[in-house]
Formats: C-alpha cells, structure tokens, sequence
C-alpha cells in the first residue's frame, strides 16, 4: 500500500515567544515537600497522628476532665464497675481509673519520648564520628558499642535499679544505656554511604572542617533513616516501661504509668478485668500509631518512591 504524499501546507510551524519558552512545566518540589506529599496519602499515618495528638491533649485535660485526682484513695468506692461518676471504674484503692489513665499517658509517654531523644543524640554523635573518619576510630567505637549491645539488657536495668535511687530519670537511664546503639549504627552505615559523595568533596576542597561536613552536609542528608528509627524507637521504650513495671521496676508510687497500671490490675484479673483493660488498650493503641506513622514516614521518605 503506497503511502500518501505529504506537503509543505501539511505543516504549520509552532508560534512561541520567549516568555512560553522558559515557562516551568510543573512544579517544583523539594524533597521534603514531595516526602509530605505522600506521607498525606497515607490515611493509616496521617490516622497515627491524630491519635498522638489526641492522647497527647488528654494526658493534660483529661484528669481535670474527670474530676478526680489520680492518687485520691477512697477505699469505700474500691473496685467499682464503670459509671457515670467513675468512667473507667476504680482500682482497689478506689483511685478514678480514668483520671489514672490520662496522668499515666502523660508518665508513658514522657518516657517514650524522652528515651528516643537520648538514643537520638547519642547515636547521631556516635554513629556519624564512627562512619566518617572510619578506620581505626570505627573500629574502636563499634567494638565498645558491641560490647554494650552484648551486655544482658535486663541485667543492666535490675543493676541501676539497685546501684541508683528508684525513680523516673533513673528508668530513663536505664532504658537508654544500650538503646541508642540501634540508631548509631544506622547513622554510621548512612554516614560511610554519603562520605564519598562530590558535594562532600567539594566541601573538603574549600576548606570545610569536620564539625562542618558532619552535621552541615552528612547528618541532615541522613534524616530519613534517622526519623523513621525515631518513630519505631518511642512505642518500644513505652513498651519496654510496660515490661519492666511488671517486674516491679518501674515507676515508684504514687507516680502512675500505663505499665504500673497494669502491673496492679493483673492481680484482680480476674475479678475486675477493666482494670487491665483500659491501661493495656492505650498501651496498644499507641504503639499502633506510632508503628503506622513509622511505617508511613519510610514510604514518604524513601527516594526510590519519589516521581
């Protein structure tokens, strides 16, 4: 079949000034706008988040709220079933189990995020002086961190338990001995990737010191990893509260936690299952949305998804 013949009034040249020659097709998006672009998405993170917030603004309102205070004793009304004056019950103090549960988020999650912050700084530091200079530095500061990862972790906690007065910062330390070795080994392996990189060089030519190079070029561009670590770490240390109060190493009284919470209720499980109910759900929903946002956060942020 012969094809047709085309000619010259078949084409008509394409008219553009220079104004619609440089004009931007799309937009432009940094990496941090295109990251919460689809961070919002996604309806399980942005869902963490507001739960967050929510039990953030309850652990300060919801004792007023309630009208009881969280270490008020009234053996009279002791182990009372959910009502209209006692939303969650009491315990078999007869302390308001409601009040208790918003006084203990404010504890737990002081604890969460104070631990995360303690191995954040320390694993920042420690990770990227080990990943950058490398060699022997590396190999020294890895080894100690092996060493510390080695170390029974319960046995470290009971030993500051006995060695430190009992109290809230003494849990925190605890907690924070051996847990920022997770993150420091992140922020090293991050650190070895973008060491070599041309803008690292560049920077090193023009006469960039180390402090420079490592927390104005390397640190920022590892802060992906890092934040997604962050995020998981938090419900973890509130988990790890939850464990060691059932061991009777947690929080002393009268402060109150979602573990030390249900670390009493488990003795009348039985009898009075609401007990453990409420603190154990909160401790589940918590460590839920924080999951999610983790889990959102290393979707949003991972270059490989960017368009």
């Amino acid at each position: 079949m012969a094809l047709p013949q085309l000619k010259d009034s078949d084409f008509e040249p394409l008219q553009i000034n220079d104004e619609e020659a440089e004009k931007i097709a799309g937009e432009s998006t940094s990496y941090w706008k295109d990251a919460w672009r689809r961070f919002r998405k996604n309806k399980l993170a942005l869902f963490g988040i507001v739960m967050i917030v929510l039990l953030g603004i309850m652990s300060f309102i919801g004792g007023p709220i309630s009208g009881h205070n969280y270490f008020d004793n009234d053996l009279l009304n002791a182990n009372k079933s959910p009502s209209g004056e006692h939303w969650f019950g009491t315990d078999n103090l007869g302390r308001d189990i409601f009040a208790r549960t918003w006084y203990g988020a404010k504890i737990s999650l002081f604890i969460g995020l104070m631990a995360a912050l303690i191995d954040l700084v320390i694993g920042i530091i420690w990770g990227s002086i080990a990943g950058y200079f490398g060699g022997k530095v590396d190999e020294y500061m890895m080894r100690v961190a092996d060493v510390l990862y080695g170390v029974p972790y319960l046995l470290v906690v009971i030993l500051l338990m006995v060695i430190l007065p009992q109290g809230l910062w003494t849990l925190i330390i605890a907690m924070t001995i051996t847990g920022w070795i997770n993150m420091a080994r992140i922020v090293r392996g991050q650190v070895m990737q973008l060491r070599s990189e041309e803008y690292v060089m560049a920077s090193r030519s023009l006469g960039a010191s180390n402090t420079r190079l490592l927390f104005k070029h390397l640190v920022p561009n590892t802060m992906g990893p890092i934040l997604v670590t962050l995020t998981l770490t938090i419900p973890n240390a509130i988990f790890t509260e939850a464990f060691l109060s059932f061991l009777g190493l947690g929080v002393p009284a009268p402060l109150a936690s979602w573990g030390t919470m249900s670390s009493d209720a488990l003795q009348s499980l039985q009898y009075y299952p609401f007990q453990l109910f409420f603190p154990a759900f909160f401790i589940c929903l918590t460590m839920l949305a924080f999951n999610v946002i983790g889990d959102g956060m290393r979707d949003a942020l991972d270059p490989k998804e960017r368009k």
